[in-house]
């Protein structure tokens, strides 16, 4: 009798990752985060200064028109906004604060055209390196 042996029972592959294969994806994914994150916040800070540039100039246009009808600066920023003021071509509807929460300052300097509109700046501190203005003319 010829006996023929039964091959052994094959097991089906089984479907699912290895810990290894799962070790790299989550490296992989920890790579592009990094690199996502990096360039989102630099994005953020460069978008601030940008806004803080764009309201100083928008405020002094208020104050050139202001001075160019009145035939002086303005005392401060605040009469541009009261609400005697509405009907002229200066008024502004609202001066909100800068985009690291402190108010734009109005700073006079000696000349009739040494003027300027400024915020603080990303460090918070007058008078320094980072402070965002709308230079009008400023002697050096």
């Amino acid at each position: 009798m010829n006996r023929k042996t039964l091959p052994a029972p094959v097991r089906p592959l089984q479907a699912g990752f290895t810990l290894v294969e799962i070790m790299v994806v989550i490296v992989i994914l920890g790579l592009l985060a990094t690199l996502v994150f990096q360039n989102v916040v630099g994005v953020s800070d460069e978008a601030r200064v940008q806004t803080a540039k764009t309201n100083c100039t928008n405020i002094a246009g208020s104050v050139r028109m202001y001075r160019a009808q009145m035939g002086k600066l303005p005392d401060s920023l605040d009469v541009l906004t009261s609400e005697e003021e509405k009907s002229k071509p200066w008024y502004l509807e609202n001066l909100s604060d800068d985009p690291w929460g402190h108010p734009y300052e109005l700073r006079i300097g000696n000349g009739p055209n040494d003027w300027e509109v400024c915020s603080c700046g990303p460090d918070e501190s007058p008078n320094t390196d980072d402070d965002v203005t709308s230079k009008v003319s400023k002697e050096k």
